[in-house]
């Protein structure tokens, strides 16, 4: 990214701004730096009614940090991509209703549940197939009208596979993948110790959702003696059960939560095991209740964005435990948070406005970010994405080499490396046929279905999300 070499001033385009809320943090990080206080926001979206909230919600937080951007919101992508430095996405393809329900309904007729859907398994194949075609649109857009050096930073899923693919399909635009899994669950893992979270130093390395603390330390003292002790003592959070089992199966805490990590292995969700799901405490259908828990709070915070302190958490909260909905507790109670989160600008733990920052000023920042395997993991396909420490400066997002992974790691990673490389194979090479392969080599959907039945669903999967699909699916 050259703006920093000229006088021009830097332009930050969001697609998906019409996610409102975090639109809002992202704009809340940015805008408090200094250095990017200035720069012209341009908002994008299909919905033309989130879009406009979403431009007034960046006034008010500009209004609040003292900043003053340009900020324009427009329909037109091309529009709001034309001379972008920098471009931020957070779309979904297809939405709660129909495709996420179909992602979960359909393979629920064979026998086959999910907690999340969004990442591996056949929900997240699916999430893939209607999603990369729509970003491969967008990538062609930003190498026509984008600024030179600009970038992407991704933080939609499936984050790998929609890395590999974008950054395999083009070498003008570099997609960066972001996620907060590696920070949040240095942040809980942090409060099981009683380590305030800054103090803890790691070291992280893997693929998306599928990364593990090679390190983890408090002022030098290697902490994974007292997580081993949290796991033998049954400690742990009731909610966290499948990640301490890994960290006791394998000897490496993984990043991602257990609600996700517990569908991309064929260990924890079987046909008639109702004691797996008990033990483990494993949340089926997890996403689309918290779908349903968003459709509840969404007219409170839409209200609250619109003038805020107007609304009250407790009675979103009185509302959500009347209302019927299979999901988490967890995820009930913390609910009323994002209301109260809405009144005050406190940065995040995002990793997009510290790389805009440190492209910008020169100032170095490291994070963990998804981008190709050229040589950085010894024991991961090469080419495949892998999720790594970069240092982010003048020179841009340089990925750290890490070489050899613990082998059970690695063993574990390449069954979700296989998944992912069928799904970008699918869409680059325009082949239906690796669609059924994807499905047929997923570990839950192998330990679960015969391949008649993983036949037979993604056939019914193809018709019901054609609307989605480009005509090389359609089959």
């Amino acid at each position: 990214m050259t703006v920093a070499a000229s006088n021009r001033r830097l332009k930050i385009t969001l697609i998906g701004a019409g996610s409102t809320v975090f639109t809002r943090n992202l704009l809340g990080d940015i805008l408090a730096y200094p250095e990017l206080a200035g720069a012209e926001i341009s908002l994008h979206d299909i919905d033309a009614h989130r879009l406009a909230l979403s431009e007034q919600v960046a006034h008010r937080i500009a209004d609040a940090l003292g900043a003053q951007p340009v900020i324009r919101a427009s329909t037109d992508r091309r529009a709001a991509l034309d001379g972008a430095n920098v471009v931020i996405n957070t779309i979904q393809v297809g939405g709660y209703k129909p495709a996420t329900v179909t992602d979960f309904d359909i393979p629920k007729k064979y026998g086959l549940e999910q907690t999340i859907g969004d990442t591996l398994g056949i929900g997240g194949i699916m999430r893939g197939l209607r999603t990369i075609p729509v970003m491969l649109d967008m990538l062609r857009d930003m190498e026509a009208v984008c600024a030179p050096g600009a970038i992407h930073l991704n933080y939609v899923n499936p984050m790998a596979m929609i890395t590999w693919a974008l950054n395999a399909s083009s070498t003008r635009i570099p997609t960066v993948g972001l996620c907060h899994s590696v920070q949040h669950t240095a942040g809980e893992l942090a409060r099981d110790l009683g380590i305030p979270v800054e103090e803890i130093q790691y070291h992280c390395a893997g693929i998306n959702h599928m990364s593990f603390y090679l390190r983890f330390e408090h002022q030098g003292r290697d902490l994974y003696p007292r997580l081993r002790e949290i796991q033998r003592d049954g400690a742990m959070p009731d909610w966290n059960r499948v990640r301490y089992e890994m960290l006791h199966q394998l000897g490496y805490f993984p990043t991602e939560s257990s609600e996700h990590f517990s569908e991309y292995v064929p260990w924890f969700i079987k046909q008639g095991r109702e004691d797996l799901l008990k033990k483990f405490n494993i949340p089926l259908d997890e996403y689309p209740g918290r779908c349903q828990v968003f459709e509840h709070a969404w007219p409170y915070i839409e209200r609250e964005l619109q003038k805020p302190g107007s609304q009250d958490p407790a009675a979103l909260l009185a509302q959500l435990r009347t209302a019927g909905i299979h999901v988490m507790p967890r995820s009930i109670e913390d609910a009323p948070h994002m209301l109260e989160g809405l009144r005050q600008v406190v940065r995040s733990v995002e990793y997009g406005s510290s790389i805009i920052h440190s492209v910008v000023t020169g100032q170095p920042c490291v994070i963990n970010g998804n981008v190709l395997n050229h040589r950085l993991i010894d024991n991961l396909p090469q080419g495949c994405a892998v999720e790594v420490p970069c240092v982010v400066d003048h020179n841009g997002v340089q990925p750290t080499r890490v070489g050899e992974l613990p082998v059970q790691l690695a063993a574990l990673m390449r069954t979700n490396v296989n998944v992912q490389e069928l799904v970008v194979a699918a869409i680059l090479k325009q082949e239906r046929e690796h669609v059924y392969h994807a499905a047929m080599l997923d570990p839950h959907t192998a330990a679960t279905l015969d391949l008649a039945q993983i036949r037979a669903m993604v056939d019914e999967l193809l018709v019901a999300h054609r609307p989605f699909l480009p005509d090389y699916l359609h089959g």
